[in-house]
């Protein structure tokens, strides 16, 4: 493995739907209830102390402390199972969590990119918090963000914040990109948009010196086991980041750009 020492390496992990019979398109991103319910326990009996994106953002800009061993779960989308079994899960181990939610999927009528599947409602956005869930913001449609023109990456930016805002009542400053697709000028817009972290994938530990607009997660697919996250809680078992794109990620960026020139926008998945 490359990057920070084992002990400063710093497990983010991305879940997607916690359920039993997820739809075929994100049944490899998906973990049964039994499963997940494992998982947790296993990051509870690591010892290591679980924060939000929140707080490991402002240790990035601010230099503000960390817990000597901590660990960060996120949630993409905003699958039924949210608001409700997952987040009763994580708050009955006292876990907190970030969830970002894309907002074109959980508003009835609006188009969304997302094949369907069983989603949350936008109304419900503010029960997370209750749960004591950060919400931070994953576009509007769930495009692939570095191949879309500046006017529309804009709007994938800002409208999925604003929409976020008025319903929770206060500033959403954490975002999501898509499937972790991003570049140099995803990454200023979203600063510009005045979001104050973006994570993307990677399949990386983080780090504490990771980038605060590319937070480096490991995405959690159907056949990871609970050594895999025991692994993953010793620092061990991926990458860590920060480490410069590959030359297979910068020219399969390149291929999608020109296809999305073509075909316009396309769903990141």
């Amino acid at each position: 493995m490359t990057g920070a020492p084992v002990h400063t390496r710093i497990p983010v992990l991305l879940y997607h739907a916690v359920m039993e019979d997820p739809p075929d398109w994100i049944a490899e991103f998906t973990v049964t209830p039994k499963e997940f319910a494992s998982q947790l326990d296993a990051i509870v009996a690591s010892g290591r102390t679980a924060i939000t994106v929140g707080t490991l953002a402002a240790h990035f800009a601010t230099g503000a402390p960390l817990p000597p061993r901590p660990v960060v779960l996120t949630f993409d989308d905003g699958f039924a199972d949210l608001v409700g079994p997952t987040a009763e899960a994580l708050a009955s181990r006292a876990l907190p969590s970030t969830a970002y939610l894309t907002t074109g999927a959980i508003t009835p009528g609006r188009p969304c990119l997302l094949p369907p599947a069983p989603m949350m409602t936008l109304s419900r956005a503010p029960r997370l918090e209750e749960y004591g869930m950060e919400v931070g913001a994953h576009t509007v449609t769930h495009p692939q963000l570095d191949t879309l023109p500046p006017n529309l990456l804009r709007r994938e930016l800002r409208d999925a914040k604003a929409v976020l805002e008025d319903v929770l009542g206060h500033e959403v400053r954490h975002l999501a990109y898509p499937h972790g697709y991003n570049s140099p000028a995803v990454r200023r817009a979203a600063a510009a948009a005045g979001y104050a972290s973006a994570v993307a994938v990677r399949h990386a530990l983080s780090s504490a010196d990771d980038e605060i607009y590319r937070i480096a997660r490991l995405i959690l697919r159907r056949g990871h086991t609970v050594a895999d996250v025991e692994r993953w809680m010793e620092g061990r078992g991926a990458k860590a980041a920060p480490y410069p794109d590959s030359l297979p990620t910068i020219g399969w960026r390149m291929y999608r750009r020109a296809r999305g020139l073509l075909n316009g926008p396309e769903f990141a998945g």
